[in-house]
Parts: structure tokens; sequence; C-alpha cells
């Protein structure tokens, strides 16, 4: 499989990926019930929380914790698995500043 060339990631594309793998995570069960009992929310704040960009790289956090998903998720993606480390680093620069 040749994958085509990602553009550059801005905030914005992190912020696309980020919620990307929220969904990817709705739609694994089990891994959403693990991913909000460890961030200690509930589904019906969800949504809310997808808004804060600090949330958006705890997400991303949950992937790179865990490599198994970390690249289901990228293969689904098609992207390369250090996209999701990237998207981490810009969204946790953006929490800083």
């Amino acid at each position: 499989m040749v994958r085509q060339k990602e553009p550059p990631l801005d905030i914005e594309g992190a912020e696309r990926l980020a919620i990307e793998g929220l969904a990817f995570l709705a739609s694994e069960p089990e891994e959403l019930g693990r991913f909000l009992a460890l961030v200690g929310l509930g589904p019906e704040t969800l949504r809310d929380a997808a808004g804060d960009p600090g949330f958006l790289a705890g997400v991303l956090e949950y992937f790179m914790e865990n490599e198994a998903l970390l690249l289901v998720f990228a293969a689904r993606a098609n992207i390369r698995p250090t996209m999701i480390a990237a998207a981490r680093y810009l969204l946790d620069r953006e929490i800083t500043e």
C-alpha cells in the first residue's frame, strides 16, 4: 500500500486528527470506556470536552500509551504513527501559549 504524502500538520490538522481519534474510540466501546474512566468524564460531557485543546491532546496521548491501538488507528486514518505524536506536540504547544 502506498500512502499519499501527508500535508504539513498545523493546529487545525492536529485538532482534526484528535477528533478523528475520538471518533475511532467511540467505535470501540471498550476502549472508549477505558479512556473516559482515565480522564474522569462521562459520555454526557464528552461533546463539551472535545472543544478543549487539552482534552484533544489527551486523546492523542491515550493512543501513544498503547502501541497496538496507535497502530490500528494510524492504519485506519492512513497516516504514519509519528503524525499522532506530532499532532500531540502541536496541541500541547497550543495549551501552553
